[in-house]
Protein backbone atom coordinates (compact mmCIF):
# COMPACT_ATOMS: atom_id res chain seq x y z
CA UNK A 1 0.00 0.00 0.00
CA UNK A 2 1.70 3.18 -0.88
CA UNK A 3 1.50 5.94 2.20
CA UNK A 4 0.22 9.17 2.47
CA UNK A 5 3.55 10.70 3.21
CA UNK A 6 1.35 13.83 5.22
CA UNK A 7 1.73 13.52 9.07
CA UNK A 8 0.40 15.58 11.70
CA UNK A 9 2.48 16.63 15.29
CA UNK A 10 0.23 16.28 17.84
CA UNK A 11 0.56 16.97 22.23
CA UNK A 12 0.58 13.74 23.93
CA UNK A 13 -2.67 14.33 25.89
CA UNK A 14 -4.96 14.26 22.68
CA UNK A 15 -4.19 10.40 22.26
CA UNK A 16 -4.04 9.83 26.49
CA UNK A 17 -5.68 11.89 28.67
CA UNK A 18 -4.82 9.77 31.05
CA UNK A 19 -1.78 11.38 31.49
CA UNK A 20 -3.19 14.93 32.25
CA UNK A 21 -3.83 16.11 35.77
CA UNK A 22 -6.82 14.51 37.25
CA UNK A 23 -8.97 17.12 37.65
CA UNK A 24 -8.32 18.59 33.77
CA UNK A 25 -8.93 15.74 31.39
CA UNK A 26 -11.95 16.08 29.27
CA UNK A 27 -12.30 12.75 27.70
CA UNK A 28 -11.87 9.08 28.99
CA UNK A 29 -8.43 8.10 27.21
CA UNK A 30 -8.09 10.13 23.54
CA UNK A 31 -9.87 12.62 21.73
CA UNK A 32 -11.86 10.51 19.53
CA UNK A 33 -13.51 12.99 17.62
CA UNK A 34 -10.32 14.98 16.64
CA UNK A 35 -8.31 11.47 16.00
CA UNK A 36 -11.27 10.26 13.59
CA UNK A 37 -11.13 13.33 11.93
CA UNK A 38 -6.91 12.94 11.47
CA UNK A 39 -7.56 9.17 10.17
CA UNK A 40 -10.17 10.15 7.79
CA UNK A 41 -8.02 12.76 6.09
CA UNK A 42 -5.17 9.68 5.89
CA UNK A 43 -3.19 11.34 8.11
CA UNK A 44 -0.22 9.96 10.28
CA UNK A 45 -0.10 10.88 13.95
CA UNK A 46 3.09 11.89 15.40
CA UNK A 47 2.48 11.83 19.32
CA UNK A 48 4.64 13.82 21.60
CA UNK A 49 5.95 13.15 24.66
CA UNK A 50 4.37 14.93 27.41
CA UNK A 51 7.29 17.42 29.58
CA UNK A 52 4.66 17.11 32.56
CA UNK A 53 4.34 13.74 32.73
CA UNK A 54 8.18 13.09 32.31
CA UNK A 55 8.72 15.72 35.23
CA UNK A 56 6.78 14.68 37.55
CA UNK A 57 4.69 11.49 37.38
CA UNK A 58 0.84 11.04 37.13
CA UNK A 59 0.33 12.10 40.88
CA UNK A 60 1.17 15.53 40.11
CA UNK A 61 -0.88 18.33 41.37
CA UNK A 62 -2.21 21.01 38.37
CA UNK A 63 0.38 23.92 38.29
CA UNK A 64 0.66 26.87 36.39
CA UNK A 65 2.90 28.18 33.50
CA UNK A 66 4.99 30.30 35.95
CA UNK A 67 5.51 27.31 38.38
CA UNK A 68 7.16 25.10 35.38
CA UNK A 69 9.01 27.47 34.83
CA UNK A 70 12.50 26.64 35.81
CA UNK A 71 15.60 25.87 34.87
CA UNK A 72 15.10 21.69 34.49
CA UNK A 73 11.72 22.02 33.61
CA UNK A 74 12.70 24.74 30.15
CA UNK A 75 15.54 21.89 30.28
CA UNK A 76 13.64 18.69 29.87
CA UNK A 77 11.33 20.83 26.92
CA UNK A 78 14.99 21.55 25.15
CA UNK A 79 15.51 18.62 24.67
CA UNK A 80 12.21 17.13 23.76
CA UNK A 81 12.05 19.87 21.37
CA UNK A 82 15.65 18.78 20.11
CA UNK A 83 14.35 15.32 19.46
CA UNK A 84 10.99 16.38 17.39
CA UNK A 85 12.81 19.04 15.86
CA UNK A 86 15.14 15.73 14.62
CA UNK A 87 12.13 13.96 13.42
CA UNK A 88 10.45 16.55 11.72
CA UNK A 89 13.65 16.84 9.70
CA UNK A 90 13.71 12.96 9.02
CA UNK A 91 10.43 13.28 7.86
CA UNK A 92 10.78 16.12 5.57
CA UNK A 93 14.05 14.71 4.06
CA UNK A 94 12.52 11.87 3.10
CA UNK A 95 9.68 13.56 1.20
CA UNK A 96 6.81 13.95 3.65
CA UNK A 97 4.54 16.90 4.52
CA UNK A 98 4.69 18.00 7.98
CA UNK A 99 0.49 18.86 8.13
CA UNK A 100 1.38 20.97 10.98
CA UNK A 101 1.21 21.04 15.10
CA UNK A 102 -1.72 20.45 17.15
CA UNK A 103 -1.37 21.88 20.88
CA UNK A 104 -3.86 22.30 24.02
CA UNK A 105 -4.73 25.89 24.91
CA UNK A 106 -4.12 27.19 28.07
CA UNK A 107 -1.81 24.41 28.51
CA UNK A 108 1.61 25.43 30.42
CA UNK A 109 3.68 23.12 27.99
CA UNK A 110 1.83 22.40 25.23
CA UNK A 111 -0.23 26.01 24.49
CA UNK A 112 0.56 27.42 20.69
CA UNK A 113 -2.14 30.52 20.91
CA UNK A 114 -2.20 33.11 22.92
CA UNK A 115 0.21 32.58 26.28
CA UNK A 116 2.31 29.77 24.76
CA UNK A 117 3.32 26.97 26.48
CA UNK A 118 6.55 26.47 27.83
CA UNK A 119 7.15 23.07 25.34
CA UNK A 120 5.94 25.09 22.32
CA UNK A 121 7.92 27.87 23.12
CA UNK A 122 10.97 25.83 22.54
CA UNK A 123 10.09 23.47 20.19
CA UNK A 124 8.88 26.49 17.71
CA UNK A 125 11.95 28.46 18.10
CA UNK A 126 13.90 25.54 17.67
CA UNK A 127 11.68 24.48 14.30
CA UNK A 128 12.16 28.12 12.94
CA UNK A 129 15.65 28.65 13.64
CA UNK A 130 16.02 25.13 11.65
CA UNK A 131 13.93 26.42 8.77
CA UNK A 132 10.77 24.30 9.54
CA UNK A 133 7.32 26.35 8.92
CA UNK A 134 4.60 24.58 10.69
CA UNK A 135 0.77 25.58 10.58
CA UNK A 136 -0.58 25.34 14.03
CA UNK A 137 -4.04 24.83 15.65
CA UNK A 138 -5.16 24.71 18.92
CA UNK A 139 -7.75 22.39 21.06
CA UNK A 140 -10.22 24.74 22.93
CA UNK A 141 -9.84 25.26 26.40
CA UNK A 142 -13.71 24.34 26.51
CA UNK A 143 -13.84 21.55 24.17
CA UNK A 144 -14.48 17.88 25.46
CA UNK A 145 -14.96 14.58 23.25
CA UNK A 146 -18.57 14.65 21.99
CA UNK A 147 -18.97 17.83 23.07
CA UNK A 148 -18.78 21.65 21.31
CA UNK A 149 -17.15 19.13 18.74
CA UNK A 150 -18.76 20.75 15.84
CA UNK A 151 -16.87 23.86 15.80
CA UNK A 152 -13.44 22.72 16.70
CA UNK A 153 -13.89 20.04 14.06
CA UNK A 154 -14.68 22.26 11.28
CA UNK A 155 -11.81 23.83 12.58
CA UNK A 156 -9.32 20.95 12.29
CA UNK A 157 -10.54 19.83 9.06
CA UNK A 158 -9.34 23.28 7.63
CA UNK A 159 -6.44 22.85 9.29
CA UNK A 160 -5.63 19.32 8.06
CA UNK A 161 -6.66 20.52 4.52
CA UNK A 162 -4.20 23.09 4.17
Amino acid sequence: MERSKRVVFISHCILNQNTVVPPLARAKGLYRDIIEEIMNHGIGIHQMPCPEYRYLGLKRKPMTKSEYDTEDFRKLCREISKDTVNIMKEYLNSGYEIIGLIGINHSPSCSIMGNRGILMEELLDLAYKSGIKLNLVDVPTDYYDGERGKEFIAELKAFLNN
